[in-house]
């Protein structure tokens, strides 16, 4: 039987995480966030505890289940250590998988892994843990995806790409088939990549230029 849940943040990545659980019938017990809860978000009315130390004290780690629900910016690992520290702690972070995500057989998903609306995993691709696989996304066959990794809206991975841990591939990105992406590397949007990606490496596409403008 499936354990209570309890969302760590309350912004608006939680919100989608906690709209997906609540729809499949999830029990959501409290959510962990400094900040007053919004009125307008599914999270509104549960429990609010304040700090990781509240967690800590009400629920143990054979009580409740975690859920990242902190997005995931370039260079910010904010994300990566809550993950790390409640896990050192016995936590397990529950996984996510919205019911309009499309994952193939023999796809392998680590814990906390997070699939959003429309996304497409196909077979024999390896997704390692707390990634984001965010709406729309594409990761196509035998891509093998490092920890902590965040494939933004709309991003395609083509077969064979693999990525090492805290990837950022941003909104609408291309990455060509059997493409290897070092650690903490950063895709910025609309970025097409067609060759390797060293560790660390920041890559953005050419700046817009204004051609015209009316007066």
């Amino acid at each position: 039987m499936s354990k209570p849940l309890v969302v760590i943040g309350s912004g608006g990545h939680a919100s989608v995480i906690a709209d997906i659980l609540l729809n499949q019938g999830r029990t959501i017990v409290a959510t962990v966030s400094p900040d007053e809860i919004k009125d307008n978000i599914p999270l509104k009315g549960i429990k609010r505890l304040m700090t990781d130390a509240s967690l800590l004290d009400t629920y143990s780690p054979e009580e409740v289940d975690l859920v990242n629900g902190l997005g995931a910016l370039p260079g910010n690992t904010l994300r990566t250590n809550l993950f790390d520290y409640f896990s050192n702690y016995g936590y397990k972070f529950q996984s996510v998988i919205a019911p309009s995500a499309i994952i193939a057989g023999g796809v392998r998903l680590e814990d906390g892994v997070q699939v959003m609306h429309g996304a497409i995993i196909q077979t024999n691709a390896s997704i390692s843990k707390n990634c984001i696989v965010n709406s729309g996304s594409v990761v196509e066959h035998d891509c093998v995806i490092g920890a902590h990794n965040h494939i933004a809206p709309n991003a395609t991975l083509s077969g064979g790409v693999i990525t090492g841990d805290q990837v950022h591939i941003g909104t609408g990105a291309n990455v060509i088939q059997s493409i290897s992406i070092g650690k903490r590397a950063v895709i910025g949007a609309g970025c097409t990549i067609i060759r390797d990606v060293k560790a660390g490496q920041v890559i953005v596409p050419a700046r817009n230029r204004v051609i015209r403008e009316e007066s």
